[in-house]
């Protein structure tokens, strides 16, 4: 317990803002972006810089709190918040930097991925992140990172350059390929285990206006286009992406009113080549099979990026179930379309998105994302705004979850998870798992950091 001369006085030592569980702002500052997380952290200390973080750190480790840290709170799990413990919520700390001449861009560890979609838009120019531009920068890169650009870039950490960072100690560090090159390791795809990171440095692309959007084709079709595109999307160039989903048309404008609330597969494209090449490239799409919808043409980064915002907006009941996958078996196709076709609510749904191109010429143990020789990562969400639906969310994704997992490559991208347990987190990070042990031994061996998918330090 903290006495209120205790807590006034860290309050005072704040730049941003101390909110407690009796501030009228309380239970706005606790939530997150997955409505069915409900903590009730001690203190939320809102940091306005650097110097705010290194003192919440010491705060909190002098009062044996338990500490999480926020970004975007897009958290799958929402270990961004905590009960009964210290939240360092770096929201306020957002801010985005551009060079256009070395083709950087420098983001604050409360950034949101829209913010530097549009900042680094206009100068025509990209970082490959997601695919809903809410998300938080830190929380994303930190997992990996996976999106629209990852066959044509790579993984949001292939192109991260250097990190800030405060330690469990208080320490402040850089972490790049030549300082600290161990922690610059571990941060690229291990998480929040290794410190606060207040600030991020990216290598940007010369992208500005994608050939991109949705096409959509009839559930009874699903097989069949599933068995098309496990071949089509393997030996497309780099310069194409395109992730296969599961939906429910959305009851509303852009769609056409005799799709409304219709169950669908499609797939997301997005083509980042010359936009005259564009149509050559999609006709042999387009002539596969007529696709019952097709919004795919020239579209503005950050509007690809922002499309799904306002059908996921912050706040609805969430439940993440995920596998990385190497191949689609004709039987493992048959399980998509049985559980896909039972989609429970109209925001449920069910992505493959492509981790081949880019992404699978880095080497397996150049970061702690080991599975780059997985064609796809799998995930299945339960989604809908009534927490009366928690249940149904709930089952039906674990049903499907489990009939798919015999066929899976065994872990999971850590950002689509929920708490799994220890044997989770070590299937995901594979044989790179004892090497993050170790450089958590070295940087926080008390596992000061640990509401996250946790690695231990090595004993």
């Amino acid at each position: 317990m903290l006495n209120e001369t205790t807590i006034a006085t860290f309050k005072s030592s704040l730049r941003g803002e101390l909110i407690k569980q009796s501030d009228a702002r309380y239970d706005t500052a606790r939530k997150v972006y997955n409505g069915m997380i409900d903590r009730r952290p001690l203190l939320i200390a809102s940091c306005a810089d650097v110097a705010d973080v290194i003192t919440a750190v010491k705060f909190g480790r002098e009062h044996k709190l338990v500490v999480s840290i926020r970004g975007g709170g897009h958290n799958a799990a929402g270990l961004g918040v905590c009960d009964d413990g210290l939240v360092i919520d770096l929201g306020r700390m957002n801010y985005v930097h551009v060079d256009p001449k070395k083709r950087t861009v420098l983001a604050g560890g409360g950034a949101l991925w829209g913010d530097v979609d549009h900042a680094a838009h206009a100068f025509g120019l990209a970082v490959p992140a997601g695919i809903i531009s809410t998300t938080g920068v830190g929380g994303l890169t930190l997992g990996g990172g996976i999106g629209h650009l990852t066959r044509q870039c790579g993984l949001t950490v292939d192109n991260l350059l250097s990190v800030d960072m405060v330690l469990a100690d208080g320490r402040f560090v850089t972490a790049s390929a030549k300082e600290n090159p161990d922690l610059f390791w571990a941060v690229r795809g291990g998480g929040g285990n290794f410190g606060v990171v207040t600030a991020f440095l990216f290598k940007a692309h010369p992208i500005h206006t994608n050939y991109a959007g949705p096409m959509l084709w009839p559930m009874e079709d699903a097989a069949e286009i599933l068995r098309w595109y496990r071949s089509f999307i393997g030996k497309a160039p780099n310069a194409l992406n395109g992730f296969f989903a599961f939906l429910t048309v959305p009851p509303g404008p852009p769609f056409p009113t005799h799709l409304h609330n219709k169950k669908m597969c499609g797939v997301v494209w997005c083509y980042t080549g010359p936009l005259k090449n564009a149509e050559r490239v999609f006709a042999p799409i387009r002539k596969f099979k007529a696709p019952a919808l097709d919004f795919v043409g020239p579209i503005p980064h950050p509007a690809l990026q922002s499309m799904f915002d306002q059908i996921f907006p912050p706040g609805l009941q969430w439940y993440w179930k995920a596998d990385f996958v190497r191949e689609l078996s004709d039987e493992a196709i048959a399980l998509h379309v049985k559980h896909g076709a039972l989609l429970p609510t109209m925001q449920s749904t069910m992505h493959l998105y492509p981790i081949d191109g880019k992404a699978s010429t880095v080497k397996k143990t150049a970061t702690p994302w080991c599975y780059r020789d997985a064609k796809w990562a799998a995930v299945i969400v339960g989604v809908d705004p009534d927490p009366a639906n928690k249940e149904k969310i709930s089952n039906w994704a674990k049903d499907y979850w489990t009939a798919l997992h015999p066929y899976s490559a065994g872990g999971a991208y850590i950002n689509f998870m929920m708490e799994e347990g220890d044997d989770r987190i070590r299937a995901t990070y594979g044989k790179n798992y004892d090497r993050l042990a170790k450089v958590k031994k070295r940087y926080d061996p008390t596992n000061f950091f640990h509401v996250n998918q946790n690695i231990k330090p090595t004993k």
